[in-house]
């Protein structure tokens, strides 16, 4: 796919939505709600988060944001065990690698070939920027609380 139309973008973006869904409920062993998905109007700016690249036919980033307290909290729920302190950034990018991978995965099977980054832990106010689209869901974790999804795409 070299150029993308807009219904191939739909097609792809449809794709990296249910892909995410899929994923999310996989990995995290929490009753979780995901929003519907909205474009980002302005730049987001990240306390803390995962970002990690996407290349192939699909290219842009996908970046988790949240409290860390909440990615901590899915580490504990997923491992039984307190995650904290460098443990803490170490899980957070592995739960950002797990998302990315596991959406990677889903997304080869309709035909789309893709690969992704190692991920990259952002801690501090951080303003995001340099891509053309975004779209923006929320995943809400029961008495956990929420983490944002985000896919920052570059066509």
């Amino acid at each position: 796919m070299t150029t993308t139309t807009a219904d191939q973008s739909s097609i792809i973006i449809t794709h990296l939505l249910n892909g995410t869904n899929t994923t999310m409920k996989s990995i995290i062993p929490v009753e979780q709600t995901i929003s519907k998905p909205s474009l980002l109007t302005e730049p987001p700016i990240v306390e803390y988060g995962v970002l990690i690249g996407i290349t192939g036919d699909i290219k842009g980033k996908i970046m988790l944001s949240g409290d860390p307290a909440v990615f901590s909290a899915i580490g504990g729920a997923m491992f039984g065990m307190a995650v904290e302190g460098e443990m803490l950034v170490s899980f957070s990018g592995e739960l950002g690698n797990m998302l990315a991978g596991g959406i990677a995965t889903i997304i080869v099977n309709e035909g789309l070939k893709t690969d992704i980054t190692a991920p990259t832990v952002l801690q501090g106010s951080t303003k995001i920027s340099g891509y053309k689209k975004a779209i923006k869901m929320t995943a809400g974790f029961q008495n956990i609380g929420d983490l944002t999804i985000m896919f920052l795409l570059d066509s």
